[in-house]
């Protein structure tokens, strides 16, 4: 039981890293981020309503009051992370820190199941 806390406690915090890491940026430089969804084809209106939801999720994940919120959160950063990773991929960009991302989401989810189970 301990391993599988440390496993999710691990991987949960460099996923929440990543996604709030990338939510500043989309705040913080907001000129950049535009360009590079342009130049993948998504509509820009998307930026800060990602970000927003990027924090909500982390909040979310993090506090584990709620488990259909959990849910919810690692379903739309799976979501995210498959689509960025696909972005970059197409792009010739590294897509390697989404990689990353969504690997530390399946840790993250499939450890929680047990290390918390009710």
């Amino acid at each position: 039981m301990k391993k599988y806390k440390i496993i999710f406690w691990s991987s949960t915090l460099i996923l929440c890293a990543l996604m709030l890491f990338s939510a500043t940026m989309y705040f913080t430089q907001y000129e950049m981020v535009e360009g590079f969804y342009r130049n993948f084809g998504y509509p820009t209106y998307l930026i800060t309503p990602l970000a927003i939801a990027k924090v909500l999720g982390v909040l979310a994940i993090t506090s584990r009051i709620n488990n259909s919120l959990m849910e919810w959160a690692y379903a739309g950063f799976f979501f995210d992370l498959v689509l960025a990773i696909k972005a970059h991929y197409e792009f010739g960009d590294s897509y390697y820190p989404a990689l990353i991302g969504l690997i530390m989401l399946l840790f993250s989810y499939f450890s929680q199941k047990k290390a918390f189970a009710y």
